[in-house]
C-alpha cells in the first residue's frame, strides 16, 4: 500500500493511489524559514506581527539508510518513513532556529475537514486554518450586532473567526487523514495549488491514515489519540438547567420547573462563587470557593436538590480575580504566572483583571486539584462543572517551567488533564466536567466539549447555526462528544434572544448528547427555558430527550470508539456528493436532524439521506434520497429515525411526547 518512488528529478511517497509526499527542485517538500514574531494578546485574542528574514527552499535530497534528508547548505530536515497497516508515519528532525513549511500534493476540488473546532464552514478547501489556540469571540463583532441595523450586519468569513480548539488534523474526501505532531504556532493553507503547512519549529512527526470509511478512520484515530470521553448516567434523565442568583433562587426555580413538568437532571449555577457585575453583564466572581452570602447553606441546598432528583453543577477556570481572597493567597505562594519583571501578569476578561494559575508549577497544580476542586467543590456534593477558558496564556509571560510560545497551544490540554485527575482521584463516577478549549489529544481528559460562547442569534458566523460545522470538524479531529449552550451566551444591546430562539435551540439540543442551557451574560434581557412562555416547550423537549436515553447512551459509547456523536449528512455514505445541507446532521447513525435556523420560519426543507425514515413530528414514513419540505412547528424537532433501527420502539414512544 505504501511505496517510495525515486527518479532523477523527483522523490515521492505513494499511499494507495494517493501521492502524499512529492519533492522536486522546482517544488521542494520542505522550506526553512528564518523569521521573528511579536505577539500581542487582548482578552484572549492573539495577534502576530511576523518579519520573514529568509526563506531557504531545501531543494536537494540525499538518501540515507533510514530515510531521506532534504537540505540546502547546512540547513536540513531528516525524514524517516515508518509503515504500518493503513498508516504511514514520517519522523522529522530539522535544523533548530528555523520555522518549517511543508508542501503536500493536492487533489483539485477535494473536500477537507477537521482542523479542530472550525465554526464557519465544514469544507476547508480554499481556506486556511490557524494552528493557534485563541478566544473565539471578538468584542467588535458583538458591538456591531448590538448597534447596527440587522440588515447592515455582514457575517464574518471563516478566516476572521478564531477557535478555542485548533488541531492540526485534517481528513480528505477519500478517507485519508493527516495529522502533524506539533505544539507550535502555525498555519495550514488549502487555497494554493499545493497544501502548505507551516510551523514555528520542526514537527516531531507527520502521520497519514487511510481507511475505506469515515467510521473506520475515526476508530483508527482513537489508536493515535485515546478517547476517554464520557457522561454520567444521570445526565440523560433530562435537561441541565442554567440557573443563577443564589440558594433561594435556585431552590424556588427548581420547584417551579418540577411543577411545570420540566425534566431537570441538573442545575448549573456558574455564580456559586459570587457574581461580578460589569459593563458587559452578569459575570462570575473568579474566586473558587462558595459565596457564603449568595449561596448560604450550599451543602444543605445541594442535598435538597438531590432529594428532588437534581444534581448541582458549578464553574471554575484557571484564573483568579485580582484582589480576591484566593488571588492574594496564590500570589503570595508564587502560584501565578508573572511578567519578566517579576510582577503578576494580568489578563483582562471584558473589563476586569485576573491572575493566571501556573499549570507548569507542580505546587500550583496540586493546590488547584486538592483545594479548589476536591475540597471546595467535590466535598460539597457538586457533581459537575464548566472547566472554562484555557486559551488565554500570554506568549510573553514567565512560567515556572517552560517557554510560553511552545506551551500556549498545550495550555487547555494541561487544564483538562488537571480537572480529570481531580475527578478520577476523587473516585465518584457521577462527576463530570465540560470544556471549550483544547488541542491534540485532549479527548483523553475532557469528558465532553461544548461549542463555546455562541451569540444569542441565528447568524451563521457566531450564532446557533455555527454549532453544526464546529461539531462536524471536531468529530473529524477526534473530539467525538460535544454539545452547546442552549440559547447561546453573548448578549449586548439588541443582541438578545427571544423565546423562539430558545425553543429552536432546545429542539436541536434535545437530539444531542447533552441538553444544557445557559442564562447568557445578561440573564435579565434574555428569554430563559424556565420562563412561563417557554416552560411548556421545555417540559416536552426535556421529556423527549430523557425518553431517548437508551439511544443516547449508545451514541456516547460509540463516541469513545471514535465515531462522532454529531455527524454531517454524508458521513454514513462516505461520499461528499451526498452533502446537501451544512446545518443538518446525523445524531449517531439512526437519527437525522435538520434544525430550524431561520427566524420566524414556517417550513424546513430537508434532503433526507438514503434509506427509509420515520418523522418524529408526524409518524409518517419517508423515502430517503429526496428533498422534502416540512412544516416547522415550534417545539417539534424536524428530525427522523431509521425505520429499521433497533431503537424504533423507543423513538416511537418518545415521539408521542411531542405535540
Amino acid at each position: 500500500m505504501f511505496e517510495i518512488i525515486r527518479s532523477r528529478d523527483a522523490y515521492e511517497w505513494k499511499f494507495g493511489d494517493r501521492v502524499i509526499l512529492r519533492h522536486t527542485k522546482e517544488e521542494p517538500f520542505a522550506t526553512a524559514i528564518l523569521r521573528e514574531k511579536t505577539y500581542t494578546t487582548d482578552r484572549g485574542t492573539v495577534k502576530e506581527e511576523i518579519v520573514v528574514k529568509e526563506r531557504i527552499p531545501l531543494t536537494e535530497y540525499t538518501l540515507t539508510d533510514s530515510g531521506v534528508i532534504f537540505h540546502a547548505g547546512d540547513v536540513q530536515v531528516k525524514v524517516e518513513p515508518q509503515e504500518g497497516q493503513n498508516r504511514v508515519m514520517a519522523l522529522l528532525t530539522g535544523t533548530s532556529r528555523y520555522a518549517f513549511e511543508f508542501a503536500f500534493p493536492k487533489i483539485p476540488g477535494e473536500p477537507v475537514f477537521g482542523g479542530g473546532e472550525q465554526y464557519r464552514q465544514l469544507n476547508l478547501q480554499g481556506k486556511y486554518v490557524k494552528n493557534l489556540v485563541s478566544e473565539h469571540i471578538k468584542a467588535k463583532t458583538v458591538l456591531e450586532k448590538a448597534f447596527l441595523p440587522r440588515a447592515l450586519y455582514k457575517e464574518k468569513a471563516h478566516e476572521e473567526i478564531g477557535t478555542y480548539a485548533p488541531m492540526p488534523i485534517f481528513v480528505f474526501g477519500d478517507c485519508t487523514l493527516i495529522y502533524v505532531d506539533t505544539k507550535a504556532d502555525g498555519i495550514e493553507h488549502f487555497e494554493h495549488d499545493r497544501y502548505l503547512f507551516s510551523y514555528d519549529n520542526c514537527p516531531e512527526k507527520i502521520v497519514w491514515l487511510r481507511e475505506d470509511s469515515y467510521e473506520a478512520l475515526g476508530r483508527a484515530l482513537t489508536r493515535e489519540f485515546p478517547n476517554r470521553q464520557y457522561l454520567p448516567d444521570w445526565c440523560h434523565d433530562g435537561m441541565i438547567m442554567g440557573v443563577q442568583g443564589g440558594t433561594d433562587v435556585i431552590l424556588k426555580t427548581a420547584r417551579d420547573m418540577i411543577e411545570s413538568g420540566i425534566k431537570v437532571s441538573g442545575i448549573w449555577s456558574q455564580d456559586w462563587s459570587g457574581f461580578n457585575r460589569t459593563v458587559m453583564g452578569y459575570q462570575v466572581y473568579w474566586n473558587w470557593e462558595a459565596d457564603e452570602k449568595l449561596y448560604h447553606d450550599l451543602r444543605d441546598c445541594i442535598q435538597k436538590l438531590r432529594e428532588m432528583g437534581i444534581r448541582f453543577l458549578a464553574y471554575i477556570n484557571p484564573y483568579l480575580l485580582e484582589g480576591s481572597r484566593l488571588y492574594e493567597y496564590c500570589k503570595e505562594q508564587g502560584y501565578l504566572i508573572t511578567k519578566k519583571d517579576g510582577s503578576i501578569y494580568h489578563i483582562k476578561s471584558t473589563t476586569f483583571n485576573a491572575g493566571m494559575i501556573d499549570l507548569t508549577n507542580p505546587k500550583a497544580v496540586e493546590y488547584t486539584k486538592e483545594v479548589l476542586i476536591k475540597k471546595n467543590m467535590l466535598d460539597l456534593g457538586i457533581k459537575g462543572w464548566m472547566a472554562d477558558f484555557g486559551e488565554y496564556l500570554p506568549l510573553d509571560c514567565v512560567l515556572h517551567n517552560g517557554d510560553p510560545t511552545k506551551l500556549h497551544n498545550l495550555w487547555p490540554f494541561l487544564w483538562a488533564k488537571l480537572n480529570r485527575r481531580a475527578v478520577e482521584e476523587y473516585g465518584d463516577p457521577d462527576v463530570f466536567f465540560f470544556t471549550r478549549s483544547g488541542y491534540l489529544g485532549v479527548q483523553e481528559f475532557t469528558p465532553i466539549m461544548w461549542n463555546g460562547d455562541q451569540h444569542t442569534d441565528t447568524t451563521r458566523d457566531y450564532g446557533m447555526p455555527c454549532v453544526m460545522p464546529a461539531s462536524f470538524n471536531l468529530g473529524f479531529s477526534g473530539l467525538t462528544l460535544m454539545h452547546s449552550d442552549v440559547g447561546g451566551f453573548f448578549s449586548f444591546g439588541k443582541l438578545k434572544r427571544n423565546p423562539e430562539l430558545v425553543i429552536r435551540w432546545m429542539e436541536m439540543s434535545a437530539l444531542s448528547p447533552l441538553m444544557r442551557s445557559h442564562e447568557s451574560i445578561r440573564p435579565w434581557a434574555n428569554a430563559q427555558p424556565y420562563d412561563k412562555k417557554t416552560a411548556p416547550y421545555t417540559a416536552r423537549l426535556s421529556a423527549f430527550h430523557a425518553a431517548l436515553k437508551p439511544y443516547v447512551k449508545k451514541v456516547v459509547e460509540e463516541a469513545r470508539e471514535g465515531l462522532p456523536s454529531i455527524r454531517p449528512d454524508f458521513y454514513v455514505s462516505g461520499d461528499f456528493k451526498d452533502h446537501h445541507d451544512e446545518y443538518a446532521y446525523f445524531f449517531g447513525s439512526d437519527v437525522f436532524v435538520a434544525p430550524v435556523i431561520e427566524r420566524k420560519a414556517k417550513t424546513r426543507t430537508v434532503f433526507l439521506p438514503e434509506g427509509q425514515w420515520v418523522s418524529f413530528a408526524d409518524g409518517r414514513d419517508y423515502d430517503g434520497g429526496q428533498e422534502i419540505t416540512f412544516a416547522a412547528r415550534l417545539g417539534v424537532p424536524t428530525a427522523f429515525y431509521r425505520k429499521e433501527s433497533a431503537f424504533k420502539e423507543i423513538f416511537s414512544e418518545a415521539a408521542k411526547l411531542l405535540p
